[in-house]
């Protein structure tokens, strides 16, 4: 495996390549993103933000949502997959939001985590993407990179996958660092094959891990 100075380059050499980016989710009000994120689990953030507009339009606030017909979310959100589920839990969250909430998304990962359709990722993309928090998601994408470039193991964890990054970075670097990875990753093959790598990244890490395992 690759050590914390070893990753916190390869980080950096991944956000030399990708240029300044940021998040994708279309910006909104702190419900409106905290829904777009429940939507976007296992969704691109492309197919999210083409339903919510419409699910805003008409439903802009958690009162709104949370008297909503659960079919006709269901028939704005389709296309995101997982449909069924999702229409339930942001018109449950929405429901919470406004009467326990007081229409006021929670700030810190313990109280977002409590709400329908809510994980770990999805609280960290909105403390870091909403409320500026030094916290740090993991997706696929982030998950494939740093089982590729030997940041982890194979068999790692997202919350090892978390906890590594999390320790390798200062804490101010964690925001960029994490839609930086996203856009790596969907910019390059993180695929075992060696035939089939385009990015020289891969072939570094490779290097620094043999070197590491090798006691160099």
């Amino acid at each position: 495996m690759l050590k914390d100075k070893q990753i916190a380059w390869a980080i950096h050499q991944m956000e030399a390549d990708i240029g300044p980016v940021g998040p994708s989710l279309d910006s909104r009000t702190p419900f409106q993103y905290l829904v777009s994120v429940i939507l976007s689990a296992q969704a691109t953030d492309v197919s999210v933000n083409k339903v919510t507009p419409i699910l805003f339009d008409r439903y802009p606030e958690p009162k709104d949502l949370m008297i909503a017909d659960v079919t006709e979310v269901e028939q704005i959100i389709k296309s995101v997959g997982l449909f069924h589920n999702k229409a339930k839990n942001i018109i449950k969250t929405a429901r919470i939001v406004h009467e326990d909430l007081h229409d006021v998304v929670p700030t810190d990962r313990k109280g977002i985590m409590a709400l329908p359709g809510a994980g770990r990722k999805t609280a960290n993309v909105v403390l870091s993407d909403v409320f500026e928090q030094n916290t740090f998601a993991v997706d696929t994408h982030v998950s494939a990179i740093s089982k590729r470039l030997h940041f982890v193991s194979q068999s790692a964890t997202p919350l090892q996958v978390e906890t590594k990054i999390v320790g390798a970075l200062q804490p101010e670097e964690l925001h960029q660092a994490h839609h930086t990875m996203i856009e790596y990753g969907r910019k390059y093959s993180m695929k075992l094959a060696p035939d089939k790598e385009v990015c020289q990244l891969i072939i570094d890490c490779d290097k620094l891990n043999e070197e590491n395992e090798s006691g160099l």
